[in-house]
């Protein structure tokens, strides 16, 4: 069962789809209102997990401060307003799809940050230290940006987003921190490092697909009744994902090295697209969350596999490591 479920992890870009059809037969053959009650266990473990593997210290471990500050120019001040730019040309007449867009563009950077940088060979602490700042600053600005750009067509209930946001995303965090440090007291670090740091992504992902079951199953029916549309979700996400790869790479060649430039290319393209799931569904209900998270659920399928393409290609953007080249 265990080698199962890390198969579901490691191959999301499948077991997300399959997951999908399942809950649009399943909510096509069934009454899938009952599905509602599993909405906030299902968030919880899906964040709860990947904030005990989250090292909030090393934020404050010094670094590229030049690397942070572009890193987060990007992630704030242009991929927002390219999401937004999107959705209202795509989905003028779909607000809570246009806002789903631009909540897949306000949380930036995910565990997968630093997985996908030490995949290619880029600098790990940077990653880190992108993905802490992120998801604080994310959490924080997201209610705002959701308000000024989006409020005029969506209600958006600030105080409830701050509630849920301070629910799923700070406490999870805060409790992650606890719970890090207690199992090393108890198991050791080393035992932490080796066996068990490695098993918290597989329980996250299974909360992932399982908000990602729910929320199709809730809205099978219209998707059955327009699977069109559901299709045409991929282009705007398509083009967001790769004017981020595009914009970040040039960046990263021409002002960093390597690893920086690495780092930076993972640290302003990964979402964090469970917390954006988890703000989507308990925020805005069953019903609206539901077509919030769909589009959402779409960019993990586009996501894990640019990233995985991406690596392949790394030497060809940035050079060989310096370990490769002699």
């Amino acid at each position: 069962m265990w080698n199962f479920l890390e198969s579901l992890q490691k191959n999301l870009v499948w077991s997300i789809p399959a997951v999908m059809i399942a809950g649009l037969i399943f909510g096509s053959v069934t009454d899938p209102m009952f599905l509602k009650a599993g909405i906030i266990p299902l968030t919880f473990l899906m964040v709860y997990p990947m904030m005990i593997n989250l090292q909030v210290a090393k934020v404050f471990m010094g670094g590229n401060l030049r690397l942070q500050l572009v890193t987060q120019l990007i992630n704030f001040a242009i991929i927002p307003f390219l999401a937004f730019g999107l959705g209202k040309l795509f989905f003028a007449d779909q607000p809570l799809v246009a806002l789903g867009l631009l909540l897949t563009s306000l949380l930036p950077t995910s565990g997968m940050t630093i997985s996908w940088t030490g995949f290619a060979k880029g600098n790990l602490n940077a990653a880190v230290q992108m993905t802490v700042i992120g998801l604080i600053l994310g959490s924080l600005a997201t209610p705002f940006y959701a308000k000024w750009l989006m409020g005029t067509v969506v209600e958006i209930p600030l105080v409830d987003v701050f509630k849920q946001i301070v629910t799923i995303v700070f406490l999870p965090m805060l409790l992650g921190v606890v719970t890090r440090m207690a199992i090393i007291r108890v198991w050791g670090q080393d035992r932490y490092q080796k066996n068990l740091k490695q098993k918290f992504p597989v329980f996250s992902s299974l909360g992932v697909l399982g908000i990602v079951f729910v929320a199709l199953a809730l809205k099978a029916t219209a998707i059955v009744n327009n699977p069109g549309a559901l299709l045409g979700y991929f282009v705007p996400l398509a083009i967001i994902y790769g004017v981020n790869f595009a914009l970040s790479t040039i960046v990263g060649k021409l002002f960093f090295e390597r690893g920086d430039a690495i780092a930076l290319v993972y640290g302003t393209v990964m979402r964090n697209l469970s917390i954006a799931l988890a703000i989507a569904i308990t925020v805005f209900g069953p019903k609206d969350g539901s077509e919030i998270a769909l589009i959402i659920a779409m960019g993990y399928i586009i996501q894990v596999q640019a990233a995985a393409w991406y690596v392949k290609f790394t030497n060809q953007f940035f050079g060989a490591p310096a370990t490769e080249g002699v």
